[in-house]
């Protein structure tokens, strides 16, 4: 964990969650699991240049290498066939989760045109949170000059929550900036 986000979770996340839902221990308290980061590239079937593109951002964005993920079942409709390849992932874990979580809510989303916080309804009911990013051009490793094509990525935040309550709760006392 980036020494910030751990001192801030030790000192003010913890306690501020064991009196507000009144857990008995310690370990009941959320935490952070993994961050999915995914980028889906309909397009790539006809231009294999996309793909590599998009897994050499990814890469730049999370210091860590994608995966390309493929199709599972052929659809005639998108001329699809099974086996393409149809996008790219990143799962995060332990300091590059912290790192990349860090980075997206002090520097990333700021940089978003006309930015007034992120949707407070895209829990799962599970306690996990779901973001969509219009474009990759908002994290400070990709140079705008050298971008072919814009694309979305989806960050997929999954916590040890309980809730969505809980979870919202954790997640805007790490300082995720959800809308007022």
């Amino acid at each position: 964990m980036t020494a910030r986000l751990k001192e801030k979770y030790s000192k003010e996340v913890v306690p501020a969650l064991m009196e507000k839902f009144q857990y008995k221990n310690i370990m009941q308290v959320p935490k952070l699991e993994k961050i999915i980061l995914n980028m889906g590239l309909g397009e790539a079937r006809e231009n294999p240049k996309i793909l590599e593109s998009a897994t050499e951002e990814l890469g730049l964005i999370t210091g860590q290498k994608p995966v390309v993920t493929r199709a599972r079942k052929s659809i005639a409709n998108f001329k699809l066939r099974e086996g393409m390849p149809v996008g790219a992932k990143v799962t995060l874990r332990g300091e590059k989760m912290y790192e990349f979580l860090d980075k997206l809510m002090n520097i990333a989303l700021p940089r978003v045109r006309d930015f007034r916080g992120v949707s407070n309804t895209s829990f799962d009911g599970r306690g996990n949170y779901a973001l969509g990013i219009k474009e990759q051009l908002i994290f400070p490793e990709i140079e705008y000059d050298k971008v072919d094509s814009i694309k979305g990525l989806d960050v997929i935040v999954v916590t040890t929550a309980e809730t969505d309550e809980e979870a919202k709760e954790f997640l805007t006392l790490m300082g995720m900036p959800f809308k007022k």
